[in-house]
């Protein structure tokens, strides 16, 4: 394992974070998009991410970014405010080398001082021996549930599989009225 470390995403990282999306989308089965998006797309969802104060993060070695990681809405409707999707993306060369573990814990601290109370993760081929799947569950995610056959790709049909953490509390305490998700919906009310 090399010594990267883990920061906030930059403009000046979305060329990287675009190849190491198109390279996910071209050869695997995790993302169901089945076109790379280009680097104005990418730049387009990073934008509206970071405008929306959701967390972007990079693994970085030495200026190399090796993966990335961020948090999103999981719904639009207010009610789903307090839950947030997860996406992490590791570069092939430097998968199994603790990338996707490293972010996806400081993603889940990020998303926590935020006082969201759910990270979902919605994880396409998720057949027990996917890695997203097992880094999950390494992380304490539970199951809730899986869309049997639910995307096409590369010739197959693929499973979605839904994992869950609670945060915060989870489903127990009342809303925090000074975490993000409650502010935002002040002000959308305002």
């Amino acid at each position: 394992m090399s010594n990267f470390t883990v920061r906030a995403a930059g403009p000046a990282d979305l060329d990287r974070v675009t190849a190491i999306y198109a390279d996910a989308v071209a050869n695997g089965t995790a993302s169901y998009e089945l076109e790379p998006p280009g680097r104005s797309e990418m730049e387009a969802r990073f934008d509206a991410l970071i405008a929306a104060g959701f967390p972007y993060l990079v693994a970085d070695d030495a200026g190399a970014v090796l993966g990335y990681a961020y948090a999103g809405a999981f719904r639009a409707r207010p009610a789903y405010r307090f839950i947030v999707e997860d996406s992490v993306y590791v570069a092939p060369e430097a998968k199994g080398r603790g990338v996707g573990m490293a972010l996806m814990r400081e993603l889940i601290e990020a998303v926590r001082a935020l006082g969201f109370r759910q990270i979902v993760a919605v994880i396409g081929d998720g057949s027990p021996d996917s890695a997203s799947v097992r880094l999950h569950e390494k992380l304490g995610f539970s199951h809730c549930g899986t869309l049997t056959g639910s995307g096409y790709k590369h010739g197959r049909w693929l499973d979605t599989v839904f994992m869950q953490l609670a945060l915060n509390g989870g489903n127990g305490p009342p809303p925090d009225p000074d975490s993000l998700p409650e502010r935002r919906f002040r002000e959308a009310r305002a």
